[in-house]
């Protein structure tokens, strides 16, 4: 499964590991992808979304509705 945030669209960041003997080998900067439940009252119902710590804040401050809105009009299904 993609560690995509459905809120902001956060994806996974690339770069390198860097060992004490300075030899670099790819590794991959993940976000802290989240499985959270909402309760959407413009839809009347749960909505199960993937989201990250930092589009959960998001949630917190502009609303589940708001949110939701901006999702659907990407063309995202819920």
């Amino acid at each position: 499964m993609s560690a995509v945030c459905q809120v902001l669209g956060t994806a996974p960041g690339f770069g390198h590991a860097i060992s004490h003997s300075h030899v670099r080998t790819k590794r991959r900067f993940d976000p802290n992808i989240q499985k959270k439940r909402y309760w959407v009252p413009s839809l009347g119902r749960h909505v199960t979304l993937r989201v990250s710590a930092r589009g959960i804040k998001t949630i917190d401050r502009q609303g589940i509705d708001a949110v939701v809105v901006r999702i659907l009009a990407r063309g995202e299904k819920l």
